[in-house]
C-alpha cells in the first residue's frame, strides 16, 4: 500500500498551495519538488483564494504568524473547503503564545482540516486547550514513548473522531490515526531534530500525498511520515566526517527525490493498532 501511495504522487504531480513560515518556505518548496509534487507559495489576502482554487490542496503552517497572514489562512482554508480540496494544518508552536494558540483554535473552528500534523505538545494544546509546549519543540514531559504509547494512540483516535481529520503526531515515535485505526511508525533518526524544518517539510509533503490519494487518506499520511523518517535514516548514513546538519538537510531532500516505492515499502517500520 505504501508503494502505491508514493507512486500516485509521482504520477499525479499534485500542485500544493502553501501558506507556510518564512523560516522553512524554501525547504518546503524543495521537498515538494523532490517527492514529485509542485509548490506555490502565496500568503497575500488579495490572491490566496484564487491560488487555492487552481491547486490540488492547501498546506497551512502557523510557524511565523502575523496579523496580515491570519485572514489569508482563513480565506484560503474556506476556499479549499468550498472546492473540496484537502487542507493540512501544521500548528507550529501552538501553546507557546496566545496569538498562536488562539489562531490555531480559530482555524479549527472555521476550516475543515483533512490532516492535522504536529508534535505531541501542539496536538495536546489543540485537543485539550493546554500543553507544555516549549518554543516550537515538544516538551520532554509530552514525549511519546513505549510507556505512554497506548494512551497516546487512544488520544489520537479520539481527537480524530472529534475533528474528522487524520491526526499525525510526530516525534521519536510517530502516530498516524483516524478514529478507528492507528499506525505506529518507528522510522527516523535523532539528528532530524537538529535540522529546522523537517516537520514543516513533512506537512507540505503530506499535502501532496493526500491530494494524490484522496480515497486512502490514513494510508497516504502514514506513507508520507514513513517516507520522511526513512529518508532521515538513509541521509544519516551518507554523512561524512566533515558533514553537519546543513549537509544532512540536503541529503534528506536528495533521499526523498530518489525514493522509490519498493524502498519505501521495504524500509517502513510500522504497526497497525
Amino acid at each position: 500500500m505504501l508503494k502505491k501511495m508514493l507512486e500516485n504522487v509521482r504520477k499525479n504531480a499534485p500542485l500544493v498551495h502553501n501558506i507556510t513560515n518564512y523560516v522553512t518556505a524554501n525547504d518546503c518548496a524543495n521537498i515538494l519538488l523532490a517527492c514529485g509534487g509542485s509548490p506555490i507559495m502565496s500568503d497575500d489576502i488579495e490572491e490566496v483564494e484564487e491560488i487555492t482554487s487552481i491547486c490540488g490542496g492547501l498546506n497551512i503552517n502557523i510557524g511565523t504568524l502575523n496579523r496580515q497572514t491570519i485572514p489569508a489562512m482563513l480565506a484560503a482554508g474556506k476556499k479549499a473547503n468550498a472546492c473540496g480540496r484537502p487542507v493540512i494544518l501544521d500548528p507550529v508552536g501552538a501553546g507557546a503564545s496566545r496569538l498562536r494558540t488562539e489562531t490555531a483554535f480559530c482555524l479549527l473552528k472555521e476550516v475543515k482540516f483533512t490532516v492535522i500534523r504536529g508534535n505531541i505538545s501542539e496536538i495536546k494544546t489543540l485537543a485539550l486547550g493546554a500543553g507544555t509546549t516549549k518554543g516550537v519543540d515538544a516538551d520532554i514531559a509530552d514525549t511519546v514513548s513505549d510507556d505512554t504509547l497506548d494512551n497516546a494512540v487512544a488520544f489520537a483516535k479520539k481527537f480524530s473522531e472529534k475533528t474528522g481529520a487524520i491526526i499525525a503526531i510526530t516525534g521519536a515515535v510517530d502516530i498516524v490515526a483516524d478514529k478507528q485505526t492507528a499506525c505506529v511508525i518507528r522510522n527516523g533518526h535523532p539528528m532530524m531534530s537538529k535540522v529546522t524544518g523537517t516537520g514543516c517539510m513533512l506537512s507540505a509533503m503530506t499535502a501532496a500525498y493526500a491530494i494524490a490519494n484522496p480515497e486512502s487518506l490514513l494510508e497516504a499520511t502514514a506513507a508520507s511520515v514513513c517516507a520522511m523518517g526513512l529518508c532521515g535514516e538513509r541521509a544519516f548514513k551518507r554523512l561524512g566526517k566533515n558533514d553537519g546538519n546543513a549537509s544532512y538537510r540536503n541529503y534528506i531532500i536528495d533521499e526523498i527525490c530518489n525514493l522509490t516505492g519498493e524502498v519505501l515499502q521495504n524500509g517502513a517500520k510500522y504497526e497497525v493498532r
